[in-house]
C-alpha cells in the first residue's frame, strides 16, 4: 500500500510538470509570434517590405537586404516603436555599395529641457569634435545623445551649409526640432509669445544660406483678449473688419465665410485668442454677420457676451424687427443682443462741439476743440503728456459748459487710444468717436475696439481707420541700427559697465549688464558697431591705451559668450582720449573709465578697408623697393 500510494503521487507530480511544461511553451511561442507578426506589420506599414522578422524567444531579429544604410537603422525605430528597442536585433544587411547610389545624408536634431538629441546618417568626413563641442556648449550642462551613423560617400554640394545653418537655428531655439538633409533644413519650434516668435522668425530667415530651402513652423501661445471682441461693419464704403477675434481656428474660417458673403474683401484673419465667453462663439458672430447683410448694412460689434447691432438710418422698421427677432431667437443663453435703428439726424446750424487731438512725429500733439471747465483741460493735458511721452503738447482748447456729462470719458478714451499709433488724428463728438492714423502694430484696430468698447460700452458708436505700414513694425522689421545703438546707452548710462581696479576682468555686477545689452543685439541684424574702451589720465600713456584695447575686447568677447553674432563689431581702445569729464576729480575720472558703443556707417566701413588696402600696397611696394639684408651666417 505504502508503494502504491508514493507511485500515484510521483505520477501526479510528473503529469503537472508536463502539463505546465507544455502551457509555457505554448504561451512562450503564442508571445514570440504576436510580437514578430506586429514587427512585420508595422515594418511593411513603413515601406520596408524587404525586411524579414523572426522572433527568437524576447529577442527580435531583422534580417533582409535594405535599399540603403538609412532604411536599415530607420527598421530598428520602427521595430523600437511597437517592443522595447532593446529587444531588437538589427541583422539585416545593406545593398552593394559598390553598385548602390549614395544614400542621402539627413540629421534629426532635437533640443528641449532634457537636452540634445541627434539621430541620422551624416558623411564620414564630417568633424565630429567640432559638431560635439558646439552641442555641449549648447546645451549648457544638459546631456547631448549622439546615435549618428557615417557613410563614406561623396558629400552633396549643399549639405555643409545645411548642416550649418542647422546648428545656428537650433541654438537660438531651445524648443525645437530641426531635420536636415542637402538643400533642406526643417524647424519646428515652439515660442514664448507671438512677439518672440516673429523676432525668431526674423533672426533665422536673415541667417538662411542662399541655395538652402526652408521650412519653417514657430508656434506660440495664444494670447488672452479681453474684452474677447469682433467689430464688423457693413456700408456705403463696404465691409470690413475693425477687430476681429476668435477662438478656434474653425470659428475664424466660419466668420470669415459669412463676412465674405457680406462682401468683404479684406487681408484674412482674426485674432486666435483666449477668453471667449462661450464655445459658440464663431456660430455666433457669424450669425450676426449675416444678420448685419440681411439688413443691408450696419455696425455689429460682439463684445464677451454682448452682441450689438445699430441698422443703417434707412432700414425699414419691419426689415429691422424681422432680422433682429430671428437672430435673438437663434442666439444661446448666454449672450444678450442689443439692437437699434437710429433716428435720421436732424441738422444743427452750428453743428456739434468737437475735441480734436492731432498726433505727428515731428511736431507732438496737438488738443483743440471743447472741454469744459479749467479743471478738466488740466486734467487732459497732464493725460496727453502720461500718454505721450517725449511729445510736446499744445493746447488749443476752448471751456464750453454746455457739453455731455460723459464728455471727458470719452476723450481720455480717445487719447489713449490714439496713443496706440504713430501718427494720427482723434476727433470726438457727442455721439461718435473717429480714430484714423499709421500704425507698426498690425492688431492695433483690434486693440483699439476692444480698449473702446472696454471704455465706453459696447453700444458706443466709433470709427476706425488705422493703416499698418510693415515699416513700423519692429517687431517685424526690427529695430533701427540708430535705435538699437540708441537703447544699448541708455543701458549703460544707468548702468556702467565696470572692471576689476587696473584690470580688464568683468566685475560681478557687470554681468547684468552685459546681459541687458546681449538681449538688445539679439534683436539686431546687420548691425556694425564699434566697442570704445576709455581711461581716465592717471597713470603712463601707452599702459592706458593697452588697458582700454584690453577692456573693449573683453566686452566684445563677453557679448560673443552669449551667442551674439559679433562677426561686424570692431573693438578699439582710445586710452586717455576724448574725456567727458575732469580728470582731476575722482568723479570725472570715474565718468571717464567707460565704455561706448558707435554704430560704424556703410561709409565709415568701406574707407576703413580702404585705408587698410592703402596701407597693405604701401607696405608691399616699400617691400619690393628695399634690397633684402644677407642672411647671417650659420653659427
Amino acid at each position: 500500500m505504502r508503494l502504491s500510494s508514493i507511485l500515484i503521487r510521483v505520477a501526479t507530480f510528473g503529469a503537472a510538470a508536463l502539463v505546465a511544461y507544455v502551457g509555457s511553451s505554448t504561451s512562450v511561442s503564442l508571445l514570440e509570434k504576436r510580437s514578430g507578426m506586429a514587427v512585420q506589420e508595422a515594418l511593411i506599414d513603413a515601406n520596408m517590405a524587404w525586411s524579414r522578422v523572426i522572433a527568437d524567444g524576447l529577442q527580435i531579429v531583422i534580417e533582409g537586404e535594405a535599399p540603403t544604410e538609412v532604411a536599415r537603422l530607420r527598421a530598428v525605430t520602427v521595430a523600437g516603436g511597437v517592443v522595447d528597442a532593446s529587444r531588437v536585433i538589427n541583422n539585416a544587411s545593406v545593398k552593394d555599395t559598390s553598385r548602390a547610389v549614395a544614400p542621402d545624408f539627413a540629421i534629426e536634431m532635437l533640443r528641449n529641457e532634457s537636452g540634445v538629441s541627434l539621430i541620422g546618417l551624416i558623411p564620414a568626413d564630417t568633424d565630429r569634435e567640432s559638431l560635439t563641442d558646439d552641442l555641449q556648449d549648447m546645451a549648457e550642462g544638459d546631456p547631448v545623445t549622439d546615435l549618428l551613423e557615417t557613410a563614406d560617400y561623396p558629400v552633396p554640394s549643399s549639405w555643409r551649409a545645411s548642416m550649418h545653418f542647422g546648428v545656428r537655428a537650433m541654438d537660438i531655439l531651445p524648443r525645437s526640432k530641426i531635420s536636415v538633409s542637402a538643400g533642406l533644413v526643417q524647424i519646428t519650434a515652439s515660442s514664448d509669445s507671438p512677439e518672440q516668435r516673429a523676432q525668431l522668425e526674423r533672426r533665422i530667415r536673415a541667417m538662411k544660406p542662399e541655395g538652402v530651402a526652408m521650412q519653417l513652423n514657430i508656434t506660440a501661445p495664444r494670447p488672452v483678449v479681453s474684452p474677447f471682441i469682433t467689430r464688423f461693419i457693413l456700408d456705403t464704403n463696404g465691409a470690413r473688419f475693425e477687430a476681429c477675434t476668435a477662438d478656434t481656428a474653425e470659428a475664424q474660417d466660419m466668420i470669415l465665410q459669412a463676412a465674405a458673403n457680406a462682401g468683404f474683401e479684406g487681408r484674412s484673419g482674426c485674432t486666435l485668442g483666449l477668453g471667449s465667453p462661450s464655445r459658440q462663439w464663431g456660430n455666433v458672430v457669424s450669425q450676426s454677420i449675416e444678420a448685419i447683410a440681411s439688413l443691408g448694412g450696419g455696425t455689429l460689434t460682439v463684445s464677451d457676451a454682448d452682441v450689438t447691432i445699430e441698422a443703417l438710418i434707412d432700414t425699414p422698421q419691419d426689415t429691422f424687427d424681422e432680422i433682429v427677432g430671428r437672430l435673438e431667437n437663434r442666439l444661446p443663453e448666454v449672450f444678450a443682443l442689443s439692437a437699434t435703428l437710429p433716428e435720421p439726424e436732424v441738422e444743427s446750424e452750428t453743428g456739434p462741439p468737437q475735441f480734436i487731438a492731432a498726433l505727428t512725429d515731428d511736431d507732438g500733439v496737438t488738443l483743440t476743440g471743447r472741454l469744459p471747465n479749467d479743471l478738466t483741460t488740466t486734467l487732459v493735458e497732464n493725460f496727453a503728456q502720461a500718454r505721450f511721452p517725449g511729445s510736446e503738447v499744445e493746447m488749443g482748447t476752448l471751456t464750453d459748459e454746455n457739453l455731455p456729462t460723459d464728455w471727458q470719458v470719452r476723450i481720455l478714451a480717445g487719447l489713449e487710444a490714439l496713443s496706440r499709433l504713430k501718427e494720427g488724428s482723434l476727433t470726438v463728438e457727442p455721439d461718435s468717436i473717429v480714430v484714423s492714423g499709421t500704425t507698426g502694430n498690425e492688431e492695433a484696430s483690434a486693440d483699439i475696439s476692444g480698449l473702446l468698447v472696454n471704455k465706453l460700452g459696447p453700444d458706443a458708436d466709433f470709427s476706425i481707420n488705422v493703416e499698418y505700414l510693415p515699416e513700423l513694425d519692429l517687431v517685424v522689421a526690427g529695430p533701427s541700427p540708430e535705435q538699437c545703438v540708441r537703447q544699448i546707452n541708455i543701458v549703460t548710462a544707468n548702468r556702467k559697465i565696470t572692471f576689476d581696479p587696473g584690470s580688464a576682468t568683468l566685475t560681478a555686477e557687470a554681468g547684468a549688464t552685459m546681459n541687458d545689452i546681449a538681449e538688445i543685439l539679439s534683436q539686431c541684424i546687420d548691425l556694425s558697431i564699434e566697442i570704445a574702451g576709455y581711461t581716465d589720465s592717471q597713470g603712463r600713456e601707452e599702459m592706458n591705451l593697452a588697458l582700454s584695447q584690453e577692456r573693449a575686447e573683453a566686452v566684445l568677447s563677453a557679448l560673443r559668450a552669449r551667442r551674439v553674432p559679433t562677426s561686424s563689431f570692431n573693438a578699439i581702445g582710445y586710452g586717455e582720449a576724448d574725456p567727458i569729464a575732469d580728470n582731476g576729480t575722482e568723479e570725472g575720472r570715474e565718468a571717464n573709465r567707460r565704455i561706448e558703443f558707435r554704430l560704424v556707417t556703410e561709409e565709415e566701413a568701406e574707407a576703413a578697408e580702404d585705408g587698410e588696402a592703402t596701407a597693405e600696397d604701401s607696405a608691399d611696394e616699400t617691400a619690393e623697393e628695399t634690397p633684402a639684408e644677407p642672411e647671417a651666417a650659420a653659427e
